[in-house]
């Protein structure tokens, strides 16, 4: 397999020259990363339509595909897939929502007496450590988070009210988006293909195939793999919190599926109720944990993989590295779609450092397979 002109002239140089051009290039990338997210900034709205179109059309993509081998013609796929996805997702608004806004304005006034328990629940921990002849004391830590802690809580939780109930009145205050989003996205459903091969088209030669590929099965992948874990991660969670009767279960158990579609987000809403859980009783809270990283474990290495097979191939650090980043260029967009990009450009890298222009190639795709891709083939 031969390598391609890049990483000729890149052998060719001496380790000094090598570092030359790291050192010179690092300013460079950092200048377009600050480019990129200001051009962002300024055109953000039609952006993020143009972004969450995008990844609905892509996402509706694949039903739609097994409709028209069902017979149906692709406008036809493209508006019933779009209908049907409209009625699930309004009929989910009319359920949960008002559930989920009654939930949380009950637990937002529950916090204080909660908070309390929690207080005092430390000063029988403290008292029993005296009793025990223990060298610990926790009078001074609970007298200086007490009131810090508190006000943390309560300003959480307000944040919290005050998102759902954006999300809330958000098809009232921003219809013109929604409706634009709904129309873009239809169009894309049925032009999308053509659309995506005159980007694609804009690339060099050597790359286009395999960065079609990658990009399609790293966000399918991606996507396909966070909705699985959240979506069962969700469910498992509330049925156990049911039978531990754990007190506002079902919230805590969506509101941990919901923070499992982001990597990480799992693992940060099982520590968020747990901490609340403990506030009021300790003794349910421990096992809640318990029951909760179990499952956790079982989702993630069990259940994912064997559907979807490795569903980034990035390391860990990398992982939350993309999050971040996409969190301060594009915020919650940016961190829906910092993985998926990453993963590509990880992928781009390679198949630039290993791309033959005379020959076919052998492509690994972030599942593991392998798949032979003409290289130069648009």
């Amino acid at each position: 397999m031969s390598k391609s002109w890049l990483s000729r002239w890149w052998d060719k140089l001496t380790p000094i020259a090598q570092s030359t051009v790291v050192l010179l290039a690092t300013p460079l990338l950092v200048l377009n990363v600050w480019a990129v997210s200001i051009i962002f900034g300024y055109f953000r709205s039609i952006l993020v339509t143009v972004l969450i179109a995008a990844l609905l059309a892509f996402l509706l993509s694949y039903p739609m595909a097994r409709l028209e081998k069902a017979g149906l013609k692709r406008s036809q796929a493209a508006l019933l897939v779009l209908v049907l996805t409209l009625v699930a997702v309004t009929g989910l608004a009319l359920t949960v929502l008002p559930f989920v806004i009654d939930q949380a304005q009950q637990l937002v006034t529950k916090l204080p007496e909660w908070f309390d328990s929690g207080k005092n629940q430390l000063m029988m921990l403290d008292s029993q450590f005296a009793e025990w002849g223990w060298p610990v004391n926790l009078d001074g830590l609970i007298s200086q988070t007490s009131d810090r802690l508190k006000r943390e809580i309560q300003s959480i939780a307000g944040e919290a009210l005050n998102l759902t109930l954006n999300v809330a009145f958000f098809t009232a205050s921003k219809l013109l988006d929604v409706v634009l989003t709904i129309v873009l996205t239809f169009y894309l459903l049925q032009h999308g293909e053509e659309v995506w091969q005159g980007l694609v088209g804009l690339l060099p030669g050597p790359i286009q195939g395999p960065f079609s590929s990658t990009l399609r099965q790293s966000f399918r992948n991606y996507f396909l793999g966070q909705l699985i874990v959240a979506s069962c991660f969700g469910t498992a969670l509330t049925l156990i919190f049911g039978l531990l009767n754990v007190p506002f279960g079902s919230l805590f158990g969506l509101m941990v599926g919901l923070l499992a579609l982001i990597p990480f987000g799992g693992t940060v809403g099982v520590i968020i109720v747990t901490l609340l859980v403990a506030l009021r009783d300790i003794k349910i809270a421990i096992p809640m944990l318990i029951a909760s990283v179990v499952i956790q474990q079982l989702v993630e290495n069990g259940l994912a993989p064997r559907v979807l097979g490795s569903v980034t191939g990035l390391n860990p650090f990398w992982v939350f590295i993309a999050i971040l980043s996409g969190a301060r260029v594009g915020g919650l967009l940016g961190v829906i779609v910092a993985v998926p990009a990453a993963v590509v450009i990880k992928e781009a890298l390679g198949s630039l450092r290993y791309a033959d222009s005379d020959s076919a190639e052998t492509i690994v795709l972030p599942t593991g397979e392998e798949t032979p891709v003409e290289i130069g083939q648009s």
